[in-house]
Parts: structure tokens; C-alpha cells; sequence
């Protein structure tokens, strides 16, 4: 009798409150799992807005480069204008270059905002009048720092910060870059 006894309390198989704490630690790695896939695809989905800004301060860059070699801006002006130079304090929208074809100068006050294109329209031809735009403004600043080196009289720092939003999430993109004046 007494053998009988302990073999029924050894069952084999699982209780009930041990299947539902199976159940619920499986769950919680299943919603964990499904949590870092939705941040992923987010991330991935700022790409885009990430190469927007590093190619509006590339371009920022290049047209400094591009006016010094070519003439059209002496040394003395590749400065910010609280420096006297042309270049703006401060954020400022991104618009279409003004008249100097230069970003970011006071020339470029009475320009029209800029957009870029993100896809074909329902012709799905990219390059015809119902491509989808979206407007860099006000969403997306560029702020151009022009600071001389410490102990360098002919050269200077070129820092582009790129500020923009996405939803809730402020991002920003910084270029910084040397220039002398030398071509």
C-alpha cells in the first residue's frame, strides 16, 4: 500500500499554473520580438530623411568650395554676416539657392522653398509634372557656422547642421569641413 501511495503522487505531465507561466514568458518573447521588428522598420524608414540631410549639407559645402575656386566670393566674405561675410546666422529653411546660386545667403530670402522628389505620380514615370514632392519647409533647417581656425589667419571651419523632425523625433545632421584660402 505504501508503494502505491507515492506513485501517485509522482505524476508525470504539467499543472495547470506551470502551463500558464509557460504561456506567459512565450508571450512576452513573442511581443518583445515584435517590438524591436516594429522600432527596426521605423529606423529604417528615417533612412531616407537621414540621406536628405547629408546631402543638403554636402551641397552646402560644395558651393563654398565651388565660389572660392572660381572667384565668385573672396576670402573675406566666406564668413557669416555678423562677420560681414554672406553667408546667414542661424537656422534657416532650405530654399532654392537665390541669385549668387549659393545656399544659405541673403540672397536667397525671396527664393521658393525647396522639395524633393520621392516617387513617380499615378503615371508611375518618374520626371513628369505629377511626381510626388514633399516641401523640405518648415520641417528641415540649415544652419551654416563659419569660424576661423585659432592661430590661422588663412583658414577656416565650415560646420552644416542639418535640423529636422520626423513624427516626434527631432534629428540632426552635422558636417563639419575645413576651408583655406587657397584653391
Amino acid at each position: 500500500m505504501k508503494s502505491l501511495r507515492k506513485r501517485s503522487r509522482h505524476r508525470n505531465g504539467f499543472t495547470l499554473i506551470e502551463a500558464m507561466l509557460s504561456i506567459v514568458v512565450l508571450a512576452i518573447g513573442v511581443l518583445s520580438i515584435a517590438a524591436v521588428y516594429t522600432q527596426g522598420i521605423f529606423l529604417a524608414s528615417l533612412s531616407q530623411y537621414d540621406y536628405v540631410a547629408e546631402k543638403k549639407a554636402e551641397q552646402a559645402v560644395e558651393a563654398i568650395f565651388t565660389a572660392r575656386d572660381i572667384k565668385q566670393l573672396n576670402w573675406a566674405s566666406i564668413q557669416n554676416v555678423s562677420n560681414n561675410g554672406v553667408f546667414m546666422n542661424g537656422p534657416q529653411p532650405i530654399l532654392v539657392p537665390g541669385s549668387d546660386g549659393l545656399v544659405g545667403t541673403t540672397t536667397d530670402m525671396a527664393s521658393t522653398p525647396e522639395y524633393i522628389t520621392i516617387g513617380p505620380g499615378p503615371d508611375g514615370v518618374l520626371g513628369t509634372a505629377d511626381d510626388i514632392l514633399v516641401n523640405l519647409n518648415p520641417w528641415m533647417t540649415r544652419t551654416i557656422t563659419i569660424t576661423p581656425v585659432t592661430g590661422e589667419t588663412n583658414l577656416r571651419m565650415i560646420t552644416v547642421t542639418i535640423n529636422y523632425q520626423v513624427g516626434q523625433l527631432n534629428r540632426t545632421y552635422t558636417l563639419i569641413s575645413y576651408i583655406s584660402a587657397f584653391a
